[in-house]
């Protein structure tokens, strides 16, 4: 893994900033009860109002899923193509399959891997929220690791707030409220 692995709040320590890294200035999901500029704002598409798109992503008969450099790498891509904010990029790999579970920890939300060289398989997690495009992800995956097969899972979170709580940011509900 480079040196230069773990980021704090989207700056590059050792080499100034990545395009992975500069700072948004304009936003399409505003809040306009607020007149909010952040980046883990809700979002209405096609009539829908969420807080973030989550991926779930499995990589099957894929390659180079114990190369550290690689898989770092290949994640960074997938902040790019996805107009996220990378804040810092944590991995760890596992002796002795060699297996590589990391996170890269995004002001969106994150991208997660595992993945378990020996069986050419990896599990992804790629969520964002606010005007990121996680979909993006996908095919920066499928090049940098070359599966034979590729699966995708679709979630938008949050859309139920509204269900509970009107919409209202003040009101929340108890976890004994939920279904």
């Amino acid at each position: 893994m480079s040196s230069d692995a773990l980021f704090q709040l989207g700056m590059d320590l050792d080499h100034g900033s990545s395009t992975a890294q500069t700072e948004e200035t304009q936003f399409q999901c505003l809040d306009p009860d607020e007149g909010e500029e952040r980046k883990d704002f809700f979002c209405e598409r096609d009539g829908v109002r969420y807080a973030g798109v989550h991926l779930l992503i499995d990589l099957l008969q894929a390659e180079r899923l114990d190369d550290l450099d690689h898989v770092e790498q290949a994640l960074r891509r997938c902040v790019e193509a996805s107009n996220a904010t990378l804040l810092y990029i944590h991995l760890h790999r596992f002796t002795p399959n060699g297996g590589i579970s990391g996170v890269a920890v995004l002001a969106e939300s994150h991208i997660s891997i595992h993945s378990w060289p020996e069986y050419g398989y990896a599990a992804l997690d790629v969520f964002m929220c606010g005007d990121a495009h996680p979909e993006a992800s996908i095919d920066v995956l499928k090049e940098a690791f070359a599966p034979r097969k590729v699966v995708v899972k679709t979630q938008l979170r949050g859309k139920e707030i509204y269900r509970w709580n009107g919409g209202s940011k003040r009101h929340s509900t108890t976890a004994s409220e939920s279904v």
